[in-house]
């Protein structure tokens, strides 16, 4: 089969495949909490994809940095919250490319932890080289980013804008490939029918997975843990918009709606304010098998997975794989939590 990767252009940057790992004493501790066996228990470690700690946007950033060099740009700007995991990626793809790094970062996140606005991923932005700017919640974005991008230009510059999260149809082709990933990964095991479950955002992780399952004609179902919108059925529609532009792009039809499958229920207060059930589950997944998760994403989407697998949701197939979609850094911004 020929790579249906390979007219994209793309620039190597994740240390691929990242591991899938059994979680044997997780599972024992569940079974301990319920009356039934719960499937087989994996995760897929793409917090191990290698560029500057690592997580999900480095397999993204492969596509977008590879598109902004054949675009002749020199310079990346993105923006999100002032402990994004994707501004941290991508201030660290744009120097392992030689690109100067633009990070407009909004204070979004009512959080008063006295690291938040120092350490984890804004104190790596800085030493990565990234010119930082940080902007009010109520800043007029477009206007901001016209004007940012102006300025680039003024000065002889050429710049690429990555979306949020990375997540355009460029950016969502890195998770088109990696469901091809874990579902190679899996057949080899022979687990049987699976599912993986993720933290889902911004949008381009979902969608490129569920693209991938599209691509590959089957594989392992996909759904999602709403980590950051109060709208779960807008997240949703959203996702699959996404879906149906990244499919596009392979000559394929969109997505059906039953493909985004989305969980609302553990989003809690807002995005990046911690739950309870998100700082159980980091401490409970610490503590059984050594991995760490973070205080946004994975730790809420892992508060979702065990809820899901005690009630019994995932009963109908052998295997359940949790994404790590990577974010440790943040834990030092949310030191008080812990």
């Amino acid at each position: 089969m020929a790579d249906p990767f390979a007219r994209f252009p793309r620039f190597p940057l994740a240390h691929l495949p990242t591991p899938l790992v059994e979680m044997k004493r997780l599972r024992a501790t569940l079974s301990g909490r319920m009356n039934a066996e719960p499937p087989r228990l994996f995760i897929k470690r793409d917090d191990c994809t290698g560029l500057a700690g690592g997580g999900n946007k480095t397999r993204k950033l492969e596509f977008l940095i590879g598109e902004a060099l054949s675009q002749g740009c020199n310079t990346v700007v993105t923006t999100g919250a002032l402990q994004s995991n994707h501004a941290r990626q991508t201030a660290a793809a744009a120097a392992a490319a030689g690109l100067r790094c633009l990070l407009v970062l909004f204070e979004s996140v009512p959080y008063a932890g006295r690291a938040y606005r120092s350490s984890g991923n804004l104190l790596l932005d800085r030493i990565l080289g990234a010119e930082v700017r940080v902007e009010q919640a109520d800043a007029d974005a477009g206007a901001l980013f016209r004007q940012v991008m102006a300025e680039i230009e003024a000065g002889g510059g050429k710049p690429y804008l990555v979306p949020v999260g990375g997540s355009n149809a460029t950016g969502s082709l890195g998770y088109t490939a990696a469901y091809l990933e874990i579902a190679d990964a899996l057949d080899a095991l022979g687990t049987g029918p699976a599912r993986i479950v993720h933290a889902s955002s911004s949008g381009g992780t979902q969608a490129g997975l569920v693209v991938g399952r599209q691509l590959r004609g089957h594989g392992p179902s996909v759904a999602g843990i709403n980590v950051y919108r109060a709208d779960n059925d807008a997240m949703a529609a959203g996702i699959l918009a996404l879906a149906g532009k990244t499919a596009a792009l392979f000559e394929l039809a969109a997505p059906e709606a039953g493909a985004v499958v989305l969980d609302g229920a553990h989003l809690g207060p807002r995005y990046g304010l911690p739950t309870e059930e998100m700082k159980a589950a980091v401490e409970l997944v610490a503590r059984e098998e050594g991995v760490l998760l973070d205080p946004v994403y994975t730790g809420k989407a892992m508060a979702g997975f065990i809820a899901q697998v005690l009630a019994g949701r995932h009963d109908d197939v052998e295997a359940l794989v949790f994404l790590h979609t990577g974010g440790m850094p943040g834990l030092f911004a949310y030191e008080d939590e812990f």
